[in-house]
């Protein structure tokens, strides 16, 4: 997988933690007062998105919209440190950069707080949007779509991305929103996680028989190429057009913070499709890196080390 290009596509966001410690209750109100001892910024989103694929080996290309701001600034330093190259599109005056502050403390988030404009993007940004993507998608080998419903991926911006990749070939894979799955129709790979698959299907899913029903539905729903749900602890669970569902199990290890592990799920797996793997060898692969990063507190990423690690120790286990 090392130095495939991997374009994302998606919302950008600007990620704050703020750190500290609880020691006593507000006199205020019934609620932890928090003693901050430091904070960090990370690109999160669809630029987070980005870093895994880096992280992974990969030469990602970040395509998304920041406002005119401060934050933008400090998300286009964040991409340079990290080696992402990126293409960003300027929004207007009234469209600030997404902001998501957490607040954690002993390791544990307390609440979140964010900053943001959903709306969908102006035709004129939209236009912007689809010019990268088409002047990028001539050197990617595969292309993520990574929909947080801020306004990046909307009806013409789909219209005009689909026919893009399938005339370059180039795999298009989907982490998703529940609102928005009308509008992807037709791609490779969608990556739902189990309250997204359940919702999406109507299907209430209490029990494996659930998850095939609710997999099937979906995969007929979008006569897409592939279904990979995300279950937590569960594991992955694969639906493929012409194929028997195959399950990928995972091993309980302890989780520290589930933050951005959808966002390491599509980089493993889009690298590993743009590498020649077959899906069901990328589904294995996505889920060790997910369990990797579940072990980390805050947005965080995956090495291949930590990944080869990862499944080494599921083959001991085995």
């Amino acid at each position: 997988m090392r130095g495939r290009e991997v374009m994302v596509l998606g919302d950008v966001m600007l990620d704050e933690f703020i750190w500290g410690k609880v020691a006593r209750i507000s006199p205020e109100a019934p609620v932890p007062v928090v003693e901050v001892t430091h904070d960090s910024l990370h690109v999160g989103g669809a630029g987070n998105v980005a870093r895994n694929v880096g992280a992974l080996g990969g030469r990602p290309l970040l395509v998304g919209v920041v406002g005119r701001d401060a934050a933008a600034g400090r998300i286009r330093a964040e991409l340079d440190a990290a080696g992402v190259r990126h293409a960003l599109v300027d929004a207007d005056d009234a469209r600030p950069t997404t902001i998501k502050t957490r607040i954690i403390a002993h390791q544990q988030q307390i609440v979140r707080a964010d900053r943001e404009c959903a709306d969908d993007v102006s035709p004129a940004t939209a236009r912007a949007l689809v010019a990268h993507v088409r002047a990028g998608l001539a050197h990617s080998a595969a292309l993520v779509l990574s929909d947080y419903q801020k306004g990046v991926i909307t009806p013409p911006v789909m219209r005009a991305v689909l026919p893009l990749a399938r005339r370059r070939r180039v795999p298009l894979l989907v982490d998703p929103k529940v609102r928005h799955f009308a509008l992807y129709r037709g791609v490779t790979v969608i990556t739902p996680n189990q309250l997204e698959a359940e919702q999406a299907s109507g299907v209430r899913i209490r029990g494996e028989a659930d998850v095939l029903a609710a997999g099937a539905r979906i995969l007929q729903m979008l006569r897409c190429q592939a279904v990979l749900v995300t279950r937590g602890e569960h594991g992955m669970s694969l639906f493929r057009r012409g194929r028997r569902p195959a399950h990928v199990p995972t091993f309980a290890r302890e989780v520290f913070d589930v933050t951005g592990a959808g966002d390491t799920v599509i980089a493993m797996l889009a690298l590993a499709l743009a590498s020649g793997a077959r899906m069901d060898e990328a589904a294995v692969l996505a889920n060790s890196a997910a369990s990797v990063v579940v072990g980390k507190v805050g947005t965080a990423t995956a090495s291949p080390d930590e990944v080869l690690a990862a499944v080494e120790a599921v083959d001991a286990r085995l």
